[in-house]
């Protein structure tokens, strides 16, 4: 229903997790109170007991063997404490996943060489995607987890613990699973969503699987019950391969690079493939395609360059696309208005990285509201309060004089240069005296102007003064002529009698300004003249509009001329696409020296832009009659009479006077991009950096921002108004107000680009993990589970619930899959490799050194990887199946077929908890 106010996200499937989580708990405390039949006694796990142990931080609640009314008030002690530091652990996962943002957003210059030869520089991200996903992304997500495993084993004194394998392998079942199962479903109806880096989804999906098929083999088959140093630095060591693949496959390098490819739908099984090609015009490269060229001779060590600068164009594009689409839809609003709208539409709508749907999803959770909204509204404000500062120019307490203009130009017969002398700021009831005086150029005095000399008073209040300069006026042809008008000693009259110079005042209240020198350039007026443009080239910008050439008369102005003029094509073209044809003829009147030539340039707001057309002026032709039969007479060629004298002299003054081309007859016009344009665009794609949005810059900030609460609906609509919160918004952020307001110390993400914070919330990560590692083992023991079933149970759903969030978020928001299901397979095998590889690896190095061997019993460790990597399998096998074409990709699709998928992957959970907790109490037997 449209006015009805949409559900908390997630809400619904917090509380049917939370249901189910109860239910699982139930049947394993009615297993363990039931008699399991008599069983092999192959499972050594089986021996043990319930009986509560010291944690690392938490000491045993005494009476050890308490009331039922004192267990039952424990067990909800221990529970809502356990929840309590899932919701700290959240808070400073999302200050640590907001360093790991900013960390790899970090951006750097480049050189990029094109296959013309030409370079450009551009920007690009120092962090490779694919590495961020698999490396420190994976580590923000999965740090509780891993440290658990961590933390358990060296606080246990090196010995094998059960809650941190079991977590790591739990919270892969949880992400496999429910969350994949939970995206299928929450597509809107009609719409799908396909992994975009479908090489890299391989890569990680077999690491996978991989993983967990290496950890039971380390169990069960190597070294039974027993774990070396080779095999927990080997499992260490995987990390580092896994994601040299994933970059390997991400860039086409090796095999990759002298393979083209491309994708189609095989006709019999209906799915999409990579098939391998002849070399084609281009090969598709997750979505893009890259031209051939690039891959030949020395272009190929480019590659890489050119695929990110071509990543680079792309955004420019959208964001170019978006500008142009509001201007269109929004015809009434400003500039700054537009650009703030983009801005939004941009973070909206681009692709984000799991770390910001994470926090997005911690931070709607906690009642801190939806960072996107809040940031645009913070930078409106700052423009507005920006737009409202108006700087005051201060007063100005000299009075400057100085000619405005510094140039004139004037005809040879004007009888006069008119010349124009200003005074600007200061006490303007002060009297001024300032002489001026003419110096000679090209033009000398006496024979081309009079030589001037004289003093210029300004009297109070007046604030403009002229001065004449007779020009003397000839019939010889000349080129034209300049001299030069100088001002000096200026004095300022302090009394009735009293003149002071400038200087010899205490403070100057005068002075000479820029310019003081005044150029007057003589056109001589005894030729029909030359017409020239004035250079050979110009450079304009597209958004020009209406450009204005001058077209000069030069060296004479005699008589009416007609110049010819029309536009040539170059690289841009003509007839409205980069410029209008223009053509037509100037009428130069007699003593006439300039007129103006206009052309409209299309706008068609191109980010980088270099096309040229020229302008080309004809042969001039004389207007005047009398003049034109001179010339004509004077040039014509009559071999049957003789000329006299006087009519050679009459030719040869026609050939001297005859309009003619100069220098610069043919324009060269270079269209370029507009300015303007291009520093918004740019402007934007810098704004668009989701580091500027998750990151802090001040711990004021930051305490402002935890004792702020905001609403949290992600749902909210584009109107740019503020929600106010709701009572589920005030209730989180009443929850959590400590958790916020104890983290705001951690250092902001600008200190040493991220790390400072990346270093100390990962610190305090492990400290609150090791408290919630003896809170769940103390919450099992008291209830009667074993860690293996609390952690698959409990603390993998605990430590997995924001991920649920933010992948169904990634799921709605974002055009392709690899953020919602495309990295939980990564992050599944970071698990292993990391959370299991280090601390077996410390482990076995710590007893080889006491010269023993690391004990590790299989048992349900070992049914339960086994368990997990066949649903894995299957789960896959089921993912890759819905891309075939009457499904059309992972996520999504049509409803029967979604709601199936998600009935099947939470069936895998469910049946995976099931199974692992009977076999923990030995009902059914595993190894």
């Amino acid at each position: 229903m449209e006015g009805s106010r949409p559900v908390k996200p997630g809400s619904s499937t917090c509380l049917w997790l939370g249901l189910v989580s109860v239910a699982v708990a139930f049947l394993c405390t009615e297993a363990r109170t039931t008699p399991s039949p008599p069983l092999s006694p192959g499972n050594e796990t089986c021996k043990g007991t319930s009986k509560c142990q010291s944690g690392i931080i938490l000491p045993i609640w005494y009476p050890e063997d308490p009331s039922m009314g004192d267990k039952i008030a424990r067990v909800i002690v221990y529970f809502v404490a356990l929840i309590y530091m899932f919701l700290g652990v959240s808070i400073i996962a999302d200050r640590f996943m907001a360093a790991i943002e900013v960390i790899t957003s970090q951006e750097k210059e480049i050189v990029i060489k094109r296959p013309n030869g030409e370079t450009t520089t551009t920007t690009i991200r120092i962090w490779n995607e694919t590495v961020s996903n698999l490396t420190l992304m994976a580590l923000g997500s999965s740090a509780p987890e891993i440290l658990l495993s961590v933390i358990e084993v060296c606080g246990h004194e090196f010995k094998a613990g059960e809650l941190g394998p079991s977590t790591i392998v739990g919270s892969a079942a949880f992400n496999m699973f429910v969350i994949i199962g939970l995206c299928v479903s929450v597509i809107p109806q009609g719409e799908v969503r396909k992994v975009k880096h479908l090489r890299v989804f391989f890569v990680t999906a077999g690491w996978s699987i991989f993983a967990y098929i290496w950890l039971y083999m380390i169990l069960a088959v190597f070294s039974p019950n027993e774990v070396h140093i080779w095999e927990g630095l080997v499992t260490l060591a995987f990390f580092p391969i896994c994601v040299v693949l994933a970059w390997v496959a991400d860039r086409r390098l090796l095999f990759y690079k002298f393979m083209h490819k491309k994708y189609r739908a095989e006709k019999h099984r209906q799915v999409i493939i990579e098939t391998e090609t002849e070399r084609s015009k281009g090969i598709e490269m997750d979505g893009k395609m890259v031209n051939s060229h690039f891959m030949d001779g020395g272009a190929g060590s480019n590659l890489i360059g050119l695929i990110e600068n071509k990543e680079v164009d792309e955004s420019r594009r959208d964001m170019i696309r978006i500008l142009k689409d509001l201007k269109q839809k929004h015809p009434e609003k400003e500039l700054d208005q537009l650009v703030e709208m983009a801005n939004y539409y941009a973070l909206s709508h681009q692709q984000k990285s799991r770390a910001f749907y994470r926090i997005q999803a911690t931070r709607m959770m906690t009642g801190a509201g939806n960072i996107l909204k809040k940031h645009v509204a913070e930078q409106a404000k700052k423009s507005a309060s920006v737009q409202e500062v108006h700087v005051e120019e201060p007063e100005e307490y000299v009075s400057r004089i100085a000619f405005e203009p510094a140039a004139y130009q004037c005809l040879e017969n004007c009888g006069a240069a008119i010349l124009t002398i200003t005074r600007k700021g200061g006490d303007i009831n002060k009297t001024i005296y300032v002489d001026y005086k003419t110096e000679d150029g090209s033009a000398n005095a006496g024979a081309d102007y009079e030589f001037t000399e004289g003093t210029v008073v300004f009297k109070p209040g007046e604030m403009i003064k002229e001065i004449n300069i007779g020009i003397i006026d000839d019939d010889i042809f000349e080129e034209d002529e300049h001299f030069f008008v100088r001002l000096g000693n200026l004095r300022v009259l302090e009394t009735e009698d009293e003149v002071l110079s400038a200087n010899s005042l205490p403070y100057p209240k005068a002075m000479l300004g820029f310019p003081a020198v005044a150029t007057v350039t003589i056109l001589d007026d005894d030729h029909s003249g030359i017409f020239t443009f004035e250079s050979n080239s110009v450079h304009v910008s597209e958004s020009i509009g209406i450009m204005e050439v001058k077209v000069l008369r030069t060296s004479g102005a005699r008589g009416t001329v007609i110049v010819p003029y029309r536009t040539v094509e170059g690289l841009a073209k003509g007839g409205g696409e980069d410029f209008e044809d223009t053509y037509g003829e100037l009428e130069f009147k007699n003593d006439e020296t300039c007129k103006y030539i206009h052309v409209k340039v299309i706008d068609d707001e191109e980010y980088e832009k270099n096309k040229n057309f020229f302008l080309e002026l004809a042969e001039p032709r004389m207007v005047d009659m009398s003049l034109q039969k001179v010339e004509e007479e004077a040039t014509s060629d009559v071999p049957e009479r003789k000329l006299t004298s006087d009519e050679e002299e009459a030719k040869r003054i026609a050939e001297m006077g005859k309009p003619v081309l100069g220098e610069h007859s043919k324009l060269e016009v270079i269209i370029e991009e507009s300015y303007e344009f291009k520093s918004t665009v740019d402007k934007l794609i810098k704004k668009t950096n989701l580091a500027l949005v998750v990151g802090t810059n001040s711990w004021r900030d930051q305490f402002m921002e935890a004792i702020t609460v905001s609403a949290g609906d992600e749902d909210e609509d584009d109107t740019g108004e503020e929600r106010l919160p709701s009572c589920f918004d005030y209730v989180m952020h009443f929850l959590t107000v400590f958790w916020k307001v104890l983290f705001a110390c951690v250092p902001p993400t600008d200190y040493m680009n991220g790390w400072a914070c990346f270093i100390i919330s990962i610190i305090i990560i492990g400290l609150l993990t090791a408290v919630i590692g003896d809170l769940a083992s103390h919450f099992g023991c008291t209830i009667g589970l074993k860690d293996s079933v609390t952690a698959v149970v409990f603390v993998a759903l605990g430590t997995s619930v924001p991920d649920t969030f933010a992948s169904k978020v990634a799921a709605v928001q974002d055009t392709y899959a690899d953020a919602s299901i495309g990295n939980v397979t990564g992050s599944n095998a970071v698990n292993v490799f990391l959370g299991i590889g280090m601390a077996w690896s410390v482990a076995a190095i710590y007893w080889q050194m006491k010269g023993k061997t690391f004990v590790v019993e299989a048992g349900s460790l070992a049914f339960s990887v086994t368990l997990f990597t066949i649903f894995a399998f299957l789960a896959i096998s089921v993912l890759l199946y819905r891309r075939r074409a009457h499904i059309g990709g992972e996520l999504g699709g049509p409803r029967g077929h979604r709601l199936a998928t998600s009935g099947f992957f939470f069936s895998l959970w469910f049946l995976y908890i099931l199974f692992s907790s009977l076999e923990a109490y030995c009902h059914i037997e595993g190894f």
